[in-house]
């Protein structure tokens, strides 16, 4: 039977990314820890590939806490210094310092909504997942409306790494839309 079972495209035969299509993404995601892991590793992505990140995450899950906000917005300038040492992480201080910042306004839009999760789905239509069903990975937008207005929103609230094209990939990766393809055996 695991010989029978098709996936989209985009995951190649790398078993790790492999490992990701099958086991996490676009499957709904409500626990704001795990929300707040892919909003750091999402945000270290820009620019780079998605592969780059994952072969880091176990670093990033060392240097970031094991990605528990409260702490990570607590960070100081020795955190960064050493974090910027591992090469098990991108070591960009600029992303690094934007981590602490969008922890801090995560746990803001807590305070404010509840939950990160309340915040985000209050964009989404009738607050649900949007199922789309492509029949390639190239049908594939890498915007919505959905995702520029978060985007556009958390920008306001000072967040940084996070634009349009970013977010997309966040909401795929937290099941908030979709994305897997018609002929995919793992679209939910």
């Amino acid at each position: 039977m695991k010989n029978n079972l098709r996936r989209c495209v985009w995951c190649g035969e790398d078993p790790l990314y492999i490992k990701y299509h099958d086991q996490e993404w676009g499957k709904v995601v409500k626990d704001d820890r795990i929300l707040f892991e892919f909003l750091i590793l999402e945000s270290a992505q820009a620019g780079l590939s998605w592969i780059t990140i994952l072969r880091k995450r176990e670093g990033y899950r060392r240097n970031f806490a094991d990605f528990d906000v409260k702490k990570v917005a607590n960070f100081t300038e020795k955190d960064v210094e050493y974090i910027l040492q591992d090469p098990e992480v991108i070591r960009n201080r600029a992303k690094v310092l934007a981590s602490i910042t969008n922890a801090q306004i995560f746990i803001s839009i807590q305070n404010e909504f509840g939950s990160f999760y309340k915040y985000l789905y209050s964009f989404m239509p009738k607050a649900s997942p949007i199922m789309n069903s492509p029949g390639n990975y190239q049908e594939v937008s890498t915007t919505s409306i959905e995702s520029m207005a978060i985007a556009s929103d958390l920008k306001k609230r000072g967040m940084k790494f996070f634009g349009p094209t970013i977010c997309y990939a966040y909401m795929q990766a937290v099941g908030m839309i979709n994305d897997h393809e018609a002929s995919c055996s793992f679209k939910l």
